[in-house]
């Protein structure tokens, strides 16, 4: 087998243009009033339930930065059964969760009713912007495989 192509050095203008997308949504988000914690949690959710080590690291690293407690990221994977993610951290996960696993109408129609409740519409857009946008990102790495050093 060769090695894979990195495709955002292959297709520099099209990773580009979704670098301008990450920007624009990390944007929208602040708009929104949603801390740069629970930008990098749904991140770092999207990019657990898709395998994407090299996205783990970068919004590992980016959580710290923003100040995430090393704790709340060692259970993130299990988010559900602790009591240490806020209601509108809650409602955030499970939307990304259902942007990211699509298939299950049961758990999206769920994930949104919460969201409903705990999130504006200004908030309910930027998260699924959020998970759509880190969704791409978690492909691009993860077909080209990008390393973890």
């Amino acid at each position: 087998m060769t090695g894979r192509i990195f495709i955002d050095k292959q297709s520099p203008k099209a990773y580009h243009a979704l670098v301008q997308t990450s920007e624009a949504v990390r944007a929208t988000a602040a708009e929104a009033g949603l801390e740069r914690t629970v930008v990098e949690l749904v991140n770092l959710r999207v990019s657990q339930l898709n395998g994407c080590a090299y996205c783990l690291d970068v919004h590992t690293r980016a959580a710290l930065r923003a100040g995430e407690d090393t704790r709340r990221l060692g259970v993130l994977a299990a988010w559900r059964d602790t009591g240490l993610f806020t209601r509108l951290e809650r409602a955030a996960l499970a939307l990304a969760e259902a942007t990211t696993l699509p298939a299950d109408a049961a758990a999206q129609d769920a994930a949104y009713a919460d969201a409903r409740a705990a999130l504006t519409d200004d908030q309910i857009s930027a998260v699924i912007w959020v998970a759509v946008t880190i969704n791409a990102f978690n492909r691009v790495s993860v077909l080209s495989k990008h390393p973890v050093h």
